[in-house]
């Protein structure tokens, strides 16, 4: 058995509504919507779909108190936890701390003057609302893009610890920080010296990654880095796409180095002149199909009998192409044969049979924890 040789910072837990970010909490993974915000069906509607491709935690931008007037009919109306994005205007902080706001993004630095900061800090303190504090390698101070002449790791650093230090003046320690770039290398070393600096927990991501493709690649190089270095307590994928695309990427990233399950785990062959069936043809209709599913499985499907056996072994149901029947492996054993043209359905069947007994198991522990 594989042992995930992945060792965490240890950082300070937080909370951002009922969702925990740092410590020993898992990996957060979370979006932003990109509807306006004033419209608030639209808004809700896509924070539920994001929701249930598995996002723990949602932002949404707030630009104004028309937004501020918005966001808390939204918050009324969705169950994950949400980050209200505010910038300059610290009366809009104060309107959507009220408004059930589960964390503030802001840059204290330009938020204004010190007591504007402190009747924001304070609101947040009232609440028990966290903060995160948000730099971005295209909006550094302008001061320091002089002193430094261009975006580099140390101007990012230079710029978080401005901020943070306006935040523990106030005595205020329930933050997490995140220095963007989108430069693979620049994100890089911005987060390995902001890790060495500070305990709060640090919300990662390449920011204006690109489109789905060339995006989906930078964050994996990036986020995927830091991760193994044990840097990093919760992340968004930053795309020029549907937002739920982000979800399931930063899920896909997680489960790829073994921090995080949520939903099906496919091993399946690039396939070739060797295949039984059509593999590519079948997988997307699975993932189509099973798109729902958050219980955590690995499924394997190999279009002939070289690697299958092997990959079958390894999975909770495994499938080993052969015509006109393949044959299946359940937890590691042989169990049945299958008609292969009839593969989509007896997968999709297999996996929610699975996941109905893993429920009612689940639920049966629950029932008798709760009990004892």
């Amino acid at each position: 058995m594989i042992v995930n040789p992945i060792k965490r910072r240890p950082t300070r837990k937080i909370r951002v509504g009922s969702v925990y970010v740092g410590g020993d909490a898992p990996i957060s993974v979370q979006s932003m919507t990109n509807t306006e915000t004033c419209d608030v069906e639209a808004t809700v509607a896509q924070i539920e779909r994001c929701a249930d491709a598995g996002a723990d935690i949602m932002r949404v931008s707030v630009p104004s108190m028309d937004a501020a007037k918005a966001f808390a009919e939204i918050k009324k109306r969705v169950s994950t936890p949400l980050v209200a994005d505010i910038h300059f205007d610290y009366k809009i902080a104060l309107a959507v701390a009220d408004a059930g706001a589960d964390c503030l993004r802001i840059n204290p630095g330009n938020i204004g003057s010190e007591q504007k900061i402190r009747e924001v800090v304070a609101a947040a303190k009232h609440h028990d609302i966290s903060i995160r504090i948000g730099v971005n390698a295209g909006s550094l101070e302008k001061d320091l893009q002089k002193k430094y002449g261009e975006p580099t790791g140390e101007a990012l650093l230079e710029s978080a610890l401005r901020h943070i230090d306006i935040l523990d003046r106030l005595n205020f320690h329930e933050f997490k920080v995140s220095v963007k770039a989108s430069n693979v290398f620049l994100t890089l070393d911005a987060y390995r010296l902001l890790s060495k600096q500070i305990d709060n927990p640090l919300h990662l991501g390449v920011t204006e990654a690109g489109i789905y493709r060339t995006g989906t690649v930078k964050s994996a190089i990036a986020l995927g880095g830091l991760l193994l270095e044990g840097i990093g307590d919760t992340m968004r994928i930053s795309l020029a796409a549907n937002p739920e695309e982000e979800i399931k990427i930063g899920f896909d990233i997680l489960k790829s180095l073994m921090l995080r399950s949520n939903g099906i785990n496919f091993i399946a062959c690039p396939s070739c002149s060797r295949q039984e069936f059509d593999v590519i043809k079948v997988m997307q209709q699975l993932e189509e199909r099973l798109e729902d599913i958050r219980t955590p499985m690995d499924v394997s499907v190999i279009g002939c009998k070289v690697n299958g056996p092997g990959e079958a072994k390894e999975a909770d149901i495994g499938i080993v192409g052969a015509s006109p029947k393949s044959l299946v492996y359940r937890n590691g054993d042989k169990s049945h044969l299958i008609e292969t043209h009839q593969l989509v359905n007896e997968i999709e069947s297999m996996v929610r049979q699975r996941v109905k007994v893993l429920e009612e198991a689940k639920s049966k522990e629950i029932i008798r924890s709760s009990s004892s």
